[in-house]
């Protein structure tokens, strides 16, 4: 999942029900080709709900929801692609403190159900919250591996620091 959802994420001037099903469109194609419109609602609401994007419809455009709730359609966007492994690049960027609360929560839910989860993140409080190993790199080089409990501020800025 990009870092920047406004220009590589989402499909702005889509809808949020064709934002979410875009990347897994086969799943909704039906008789000659035609998207099944129903199918990929249906979809859209499960979503709509399980994550609670705040929206005045699904047929709402995705570039006029606020940031966290466009975040909130990338994620579902990408999980309903059914991963087994998440690649997420900076995922609070850009969203308030309520709603990067909620994409917290959703990563820890994803893990719990199993979904091996790569977080990439500059937000250091992020990652040891995150996080039950922390990879730090400097200038494209592996500086270390933290494991869970080892890991803190000042552990994570020394080996960032070449120390």
């Amino acid at each position: 999942m990009t870092e920047d959802r406004r220009k590589l994420g989402l499909a702005m001037p889509m809808s949020i029900t064709e934002n979410i099903t875009l990347a897994s469109l086969k799943k909704y194609l039906g008789a000659f080709g035609f998207v099944d419109s129903e199918k990929e609602e249906q979809t859209a609401g499960e979503f709509k709900n399980r994550l609670e994007i705040k929206t005045p419809s699904l047929t709402h455009e995705v570039g006029k929801l606020s940031g966290g709730n466009q975040q909130k359609v990338m994620f579902s966007k990408w999980l309903n692609t059914q991963p087994r492994i998440f690649i997420l690049d900076e995922p609070t960027r850009g969203i308030d403190i309520g709603a990067k609360a909620e994409v917290h929560q959703m990563i820890r839910e994803l893990a719990k159900e199993g979904i091996a989860i790569i977080c990439i993140s500059s937000d250091l409080p992020e990652v040891l919250a995150l996080s039950d190993r922390i990879l730090v790199m400097r200038e494209g080089r592996q500086m270390g591996i933290l494991e869970g409990a080892s890991a803190d501020q000042e552990s994570v800025m020394a080996l960032a620091m070449g120390q």
